[in-house]
């Protein structure tokens, strides 16, 4: 079942990568086991894709650009998938935001994949999956994978640590734009692309442009091999869309040349082992009889101030011991 599935996925069955991405989405511990069956059988085709991750506040203009930037890719003969991770709805833990509906021409192209996956309430809005469904992506041939982030929380840290290169895109507008600029996000950032840069938005973008350059010099760069770029343009025209991949391939060339892509990616799969250590520990230490029967009378216990959290925390751990 998961050979053939498997086989169906790395022929390029478009159908077979949707049902690939549930699988290993799905909590089941029956359907875990089968997808780490199905990661390792197609692990070999993993790996060579372009890997980009986006963010930006809501109303940026995401979306957008991912549509620009996929229809130019494909235009070129390229295959592109795009992981949009959505907000989850606390009443039916689905999308939200239905990023089909706010691509829809990239979303009728042959030569692209747009899967939108709610984030069920995982840290910074990420879904816990993204970084299996980015390699099946890659082993069904797409050679291009665009991550997009819900833009709020801590999702920003987690996808660029799955990316090889982290596009953050910004409003015109420099002084009210610094002033809401995150310090993380200028840390993390290898491209900065401000968005909507036409007719009378044009002064104010080239002015953004410049304020964030000079504020990029008070941090200190993703890579020894790499400046952060600072670029202008109008997902909606698609000025400045061809530059933005252009400033993508010489950044993997920068790192390339340097021999610093692959130490990256070896970075990032050792944390990877480590996170999901983690998550199954807690996982398995929550499931724990004793643990779950003292739970919660203890929370109720800090919840009420009438013990520290610490307390509370050591008396799990005695007990899940």
């Amino acid at each position: 079942m998961i050979d053939e599935l498997a086989q169906r996925l790395m022929d390029g069955d478009r159908a077979a990568l949707a049902r690939a991405i549930t699988l290993v989405e799905s909590t089941r511990p029956d359907h875990q086991a089968r997808a780490r069956d199905l990661l390792t059988d197609v692990m070999d085709r993993t790996g060579g894709a372009w890997r980009i991750g986006l963010t930006g506040v809501p109303g940026v203009g995401k979306s957008t650009l991912i549509e620009a930037l996929g229809g130019h890719l494909t235009a070129q003969g390229r295959r592109v998938a795009v992981l949009a991770v959505d907000p989850s709805s606390s009443r039916s833990r689905g999308s939200i935001l239905g990023d089909k509906t706010r691509m829809g021409e990239l979303a009728v192209d042959r030569n692209a994949f747009i899967r939108p996956s709610p984030s069920a309430g995982t840290l910074g809005g990420v879904a816990r999956k993204t970084r299996e469904s980015l390699l099946l992506c890659e082993a069904a041939g797409y050679d291009v994978v665009l991550v997009e982030t819900v833009g709020v929380g801590q999702s920003e840290t987690v996808v660029a640590d799955m990316v090889d290169v982290f596009v953050a895109l910004m409003l015109p507008g420099a002084g009210d734009e610094l002033q809401g600029i995150k310090k993380g996000l200028l840390e993390l950032a290898e491209i900065l692309f401000v968005n909507k840069a036409d007719g009378e938005n044009e002064t104010r973008a080239r002015r953004a442009a410049r304020d964030l350059e000079a504020a990029l010099h008070l941090f200190a760069p993703v890579s020894p091999h790499w400046t952060p770029a600072v670029l202008t343009g109008s997902a909606l025209s698609g000025a400045g869309i061809e530059k933005l991949w252009q400033t993508v391939e010489a950044h993997r060339k920068a790192l390339d040349t340097a021999g610093a892509l692959a130490s990256k990616r070896q970075g990032q799969q050792v944390r990877w082992l480590w996170s999901m250590v983690e998550d199954r520990v807690l996982q398995a230490f929550k499931a724990d009889p004793a643990v779950k029967a003292a739970g919660p009378e203890l929370e109720r216990a800090v919840a009420e101030g009438r013990l520290p959290a610490s307390e509370a925390a050591e008396r799990l751990l005695k007990r899940g011991a």
